[in-house]
């Protein structure tokens, strides 16, 4: 591998003609160089795929160092500063190179090339196949496409898909790590028939659940549960809270989602009718009402205006229409567990084979007498982990240093939480971004899924891709399905994976059909908050130079989703989405409204999507890929 140029010694007063074209040409001869390095590689791959290669190459020894100067002098002559060159890097240097050649006026002819490369209207239509081939057709009046994650009801709820689609759903995607076969099945039949009845197509994507790491279980607590209406600072109601009633002998799962669910004997919710009161007195005594406001064949919704707690044995009592008195009482409750308050300062045990966790166990005093403790039930990560490392939990809201490992037991001291303290509960999502962790990209599960996954689905998404190897363990699963035609999508969410997205991609590009997903949520965690936005800027760049489609994913109109209000920072963060070629939308309460504000930000936006000019520092992607990256 050629040693990158330090273009430090670059004039910072204006340069000549002649020093731009000298520094223009050695840098187009570094670029050839990489190629000539890479030529046992470029052997692999498919005619279609070999020009996306090429010009990925060309783009990472583009990047592989810091071009500012020069970037600032082509702009000071009115030339192209190469910062649009992502998806036809020699194109651009060759006009460039081609337009100062006709300044001096000396003729220039680029030296013959062994491949083919690619004009700027062949790049930009390259990037328009590969998206279609994986995303589907280009929606009629929006570029990007829109995809919507499902959450559990759109197994049952038809008019839910039908209404998604309707108002600009382009994919679906269903994550294998919730739900099961039968509901996933319910889901894609129900697009199925909305596709047909509206004759809008709709792709499938399906996510391989992968290794996620999690807290264990905690110790089981009361069974109770609270009802808790929302309220403005004044302490008015201005959402009741929704209370699903179920019958205990069936347990219904509710068609949307609920705050609670109460099981309660049937021949009593068979008598229940719309405008029914409901009262009871709450674990602490206090009368409460219910009003059921919906009956339905499976049971009936009804909402509270006040806080109550309830507990198993409460009784409901509600007047017949002829004035009798009905009475039940309602059945067994899940208990709820015992969360662990954690402060900056604590101490915190992992344990890898612990039934239930516990919080810390204090003295009269207020002083610790055991430290917290919980289970983190995977074997393989206590042989990677080492003192002095970080770790996260529950998407970065608390954070620690690993102190000491022992070989069943982590222990970690809390430096990140409020200082009054944050609740850990269990089944929270972990992460050790400077571990270097040997998890497998693919459990047990996601083998077993990908069966019905290869038959169902357009394309199968890689949750935590880290490596080539990793890539090639899911190609060589699809090639046993003989599904080797399925479309491959990459998530990016560890910090492994980013700095290991160009070999994946140069590895996933010798497929017909791939993209990548920037899982923006675990990213943030792994990367650091505070490099998020340079971290999905540097994706996009690289993906864009493979002409690769990539999707923007995660919390985008999350607030809007779930509570039916955007902040301005997310329809900001929903426009900055117009850089990819796909943005998706999370599950909630209100993804109808989220899909139809997204649809409109989109279609706004995609007027101003070419008014971009990126300053060329040294990336790092391109410099730790060119420097150490075995692939090469």
């Amino acid at each position: 591998m050629s040693t990158a140029h330090n273009f430090n010694d670059f004039p910072k007063q204006p340069a000549n003609f002649e020093d731009l074209i000298s520094y223009l040409s050695f840098l187009r001869d570094d670029l050839l160089s990489m190629l000539t390095e890479s030529e046992g590689l470029l052997d692999m791959y498919p005619p279609k795929q070999l020009a996306s290669a090429l010009n990925l190459l060309n783009y990472l020894a583009l990047r592989s160092r810091d071009l500012r100067p020069l970037q600032m002098q082509l702009v000071q002559m009115g030339l192209s500063s190469l910062g649009r060159a992502e998806s036809n890097v020699l194109a651009t240097l060759d006009a460039v190179l081609s337009l100062l050649h006709q300044v001096v006026q000396r003729p220039w002819q680029p030296s013959p090339l062994e491949h083919p490369f690619l004009d700027f209207e062949a790049a930009q239509q390259l990037l328009e196949e590969h998206t279609e081939a994986l995303l589907g057709p280009e929606p009629a009046d929006r570029g990007v496409r829109i995809m919507v994650t499902m959450p559990s009801e759109a197994a049952d709820n038809y008019t839910l898909v039908d209404d998604l689609l309707k108002s600009g759903m382009n994919c679906m995607r269903i994550n294998c790590a919730h739900d099961d076969v039968l509901a996933w099945s319910k889901m894609i039949e129900n697009l199925r028939t909305a596709t047909k009845a509206t004759d809008h197509s709709c792709r499938i994507i399906m996510d391989l659940a992968g290794p996620k790491l999690r807290t264990g279980a905690l110790q089981p607590g009361p069974a109770v549960l609270k009802i808790r209406p929302k309220r403005n600072q004044l302490g008015e109601t201005t959402l009741p809270a929704r209370i699903w009633l179920t019958s205990q002998e069936t347990l219904a799962q509710p068609s949307s989602t609920a705050y609670v669910s109460l099981p309660v004997a049937s021949g009593w919710l068979a008598k229940l009718s719309k405008g029914d009161h409901i009262k009871f007195r709450d674990a602490r005594g206090a009368t409460r009402t219910l009003k059921v406001v919906n009956v339905t064949e499976e049971g009936c919704w009804a909402e509270a205006k006040k806080s109550a707690y309830i507990i198993p044995g409460t009784i409901l009592n509600v007047q017949s229409r002829k004035g009798k008195a009905l009475e039940t009482t309602v059945g067994v409750l899940p208990a709820r567990e015992i969360a662990i308050r954690l402060k900056p300062k604590d101490l915190l045990i992992l344990e890898r084979e612990l039934e239930y966790g516990r919080p810390a166990k204090l003295d009269g005093q207020g002083l610790v007498l055991s430290p917290a403790i919980i289970g983190f039930p995977f074997p393989e990560v206590f042989e990677d982990v080492r003192a002095g490392e970080p770790i996260w939990f529950d998407d970065g809201k608390i954070g620690g240093i690993i102190e000491r490992t022992e070989a069943d037991r982590l222990y970690v001291r809390i430096t990140h939480s409020q200082a009054d303290g944050l609740n850990l509960g269990s089944g929270k999502g972990i992460n050790l971004p400077e571990s270097n962790l040997r998890l497998s990209a693919m459990t047990t599960k996601d083998v077993e899924d990908l069966k019905f996954i290869a038959s169902h689905a357009d394309m199968v998404a890689l949750s935590f891709a880290n490596s080539v190897q990793d890539v090639q363990l899911l190609q060589e699963h699809l090639t046993k399905l003989d599904k080797r035609q399925l479309g491959i999508v990459l998530k990016i969410e560890t910090r492994r994976g980013f700095e290991k997205l160009p070999s994946m991609l140069l590895e996933i590009m010798k497929v017909p059909c791939c993209g990548v997903m920037i899982a923006r949520g675990d990213l943030a965690v792994e990367c650091g908050f505070e490099r998020m936005a340079e971290v999905q800027t540097e994706i996009l760049w690289i993906c864009e130079a493979a002409h690769v489609p990539v999707i923007w994913a995660t919390q985008v109109l999350e607030s809007l989703a779930k509570e039916g209000m955007p902040s301005r920072a997310e329809i900001s963060d929903a426009a900055m989405g117009q850089g990819a070629e796909c943005v998706m939308l999370n599950k909630g309460t209100h993804i109808i409204e989220a899909v139809q504000m997204l649809d409109d930000i989109l279609k706004r936006m995609q007027g101003h999507q070419n008014k971009k000019r990126s300053m060329m520092r040294e990336l790092h992607l391109a410099s730790t890929f060119r420097d150490r990256d075995p692939l090469l």
